[in-house]
């Protein structure tokens, strides 16, 4: 379903893209490569100087390394273009510096916050960051983590509940989706109660 065809017309004047590649590398660690552009599409004043139609406002790239676990071990931010060159583009290194032992699934978008919020970072680029948790959670899923409810792995060992329960409104254990796809998760009501 998409969305409802809008009421009045309209005339695009802004377009920010993101986009996120998760890579398996041969090293056993993964790669999530995320980049952010914001363009408009007539020529723009900024403080700094004109732009033209079409010539994106910022372009800025930043890649964690993470391993299984979902450590970061590695970080890197990039900035092709900016509002304010020489300025903006100076607080790529902090990234790393902030980012690197930091867990994606334990407190991640409230470390984030805290070390890299306000002036101590890029708006843009902290933004772009607060994604990677779940982008990295669609790259794990039937690669690095199983998603089904195979009774038991091909070794014959119980399998644990699959990680994606009780993530999401769709797939809370008490749930019509539940019973259906992982019948033997489905919340069982405590004796007595109602």
């Amino acid at each position: 379903m998409s969305l409802s065809t809008p009421v009045n017309r309209r005339a695009l004047r802004h377009t920010r893209a993101i986009a996120v590649q998760a890579y398996a590398r041969d090293d056993g660690l993964w790669d999530l490569d995320a980049h952010i552009t914001d363009i408009k599409v007539i020529d723009t004043v900024l403080a700094s100087g004109p732009r033209a139609a079409g010539t994106p406002l910022h372009d800025l790239h930043l890649r964690l390394t993470v391993d299984l676990q979902l450590n970061i071990v590695d970080a890197e931010a990039a900035s092709d273009a900016v509002p304010y060159p020489g300025y903006c583009d100076t607080i790529a290194p902090d990234y790393k510096k902030q980012l690197v032992g930091l867990n994606l699934m334990k407190g991640f978008r409230h470390e984030l916050k805290q070390r890299l919020s306000g002036i101590a970072g890029c708006t843009h680029l902290t933004e772009l960051a607060q994604i990677l948790p779940t982008a990295a959670v669609q790259a794990f899923a039937n690669d690095v983590w199983s998603t089904n409810d195979a009774a038991t792995e091909n070794d014959g060992v119980p399998r644990q509940k699959p990680f994606q329960l009780d993530k999401c409104h769709a797939l809370r254990t008490d749930g019509g989706a539940v019973a259906q796809f992982y019948p033997r998760w489905v919340a069982k009501a405590a004796p007595g109660g109602a």
